[in-house]
């Protein structure tokens, strides 16, 4: 039985534990403890200094969630940043759009990539697509020295604000994001959950920053049943399109797509948020 706990530091003591057939791999590398397992009930998984992060059975609504709000509100994305997502899966759905024309996946840590392709090739199986470049390096520093106007989609799919993650919550990077994006680009960003102190603290902090630098700001939930409280948050952030007044679903339906989780109910449905989420959203002060 393998015990995971949420934080990192356990503040909120809250664990729950998976029975694993076998631990399939563990390695330290220049950021992270990484491990990946075999479990019967969640298939293959890993995880980063002993958070979940992956698994095979319900990987799907996080990657559907990320991707699919935006594509279906501009259909017409052409250039698309990925910035973490080093098991792949945000990078699959990307790639089912014909349309898409470049993807770039910036990943701190190579070995999380490399690791996937290996052992999880239900996330990482597109990423040899031609239209997709992957950059082990700094996703601060790049959005930093990228120029600006140059993607239409940035989509921050990364951990939680400790160890490699914490600078991509920062003001500075975010105001880089806004800077790197098109006159319609939309960014998506990681948004945490609202259940749990530190984790509702963070949301309120991401979103106070975001929404003074985008006319458009709003936030969407999704059901993610191995994340903290099941009830997780991604932001959704633009320049020009709002997710609602300006969604093309019809055309989205049109495509043809086969999904698991994502559908065009859910996408109106998802911003329909719980009165204490909407309450601590209208706080949100840094």
């Amino acid at each position: 039985m393998l015990d995971l706990w949420y934080t990192e530091n356990h503040t909120d003591n809250v664990r729950f534990s998976i029975k694993t057939n076998k631990h399939i791999h563990s390695e330290q590398s220049d950021f992270q403890q990484i491990d990946f397992f075999e479990s019967e009930e969640f298939g293959t998984f890993f995880t980063l200094d002993g958070l979940m992060m992956v698994n095979e059975k319900d990987e799907f609504v996080y990657h559907d969630m990320i991707t699919h709000v935006a594509m279906a509100t501009n259909p017409n994305i052409k250039k698309v940043l990925v910035i973490g997502g080093g098991d792949g899966g945000t990078v699959r759905e990307l790639t089912r759009y014909e349309s898409i024309e470049q993807i770039d996946m910036v990943e701190i840590d190579e070995r999380v990539v490399r690791l996937s392709q290996e052992y999880l090739p239900i996330t990482a199986g597109k990423l040899e697509d031609p239209r997709v470049t992957l950059l082990f390096e700094d996703g601060l520093a790049y959005v930093k020295n990228k120029e600006e106007g140059y993607y239409d989609l940035i989509l921050v799919d990364s951990t939680d604000p400790i160890g490699p993650g914490e600078g991509l919550f920062s003001h500075d990077f975010y105001n880089n994001c806004f800077r790197v994006l098109t006159d319609d680009g939309i960014l998506i960003n990681q948004h945490e959950s609202p259940y749990y102190p530190s984790y509702a603290h963070e949301m309120k902090r991401a979103h106070s920053k975001i929404k003074g630098l985008f006319p458009i700001t709003r936030v969407y939930q999704f059901h993610m049943p191995t994340y903290p409280s099941g009830h997780w948050l991604f932001g959704f952030a633009s320049k020009k399109y709002d997710p609602l007044k300006d969604a093309d679903l019809d055309a989205w339906n049109k495509l043809g797509l086969k999904t698991k989780y994502y559908n065009t109910d859910i996408h109106t449905g998802a911003f329909a948020l719980p009165t204490f989420v909407k309450e601590m959203l209208e706080d949100a002060a840094e």
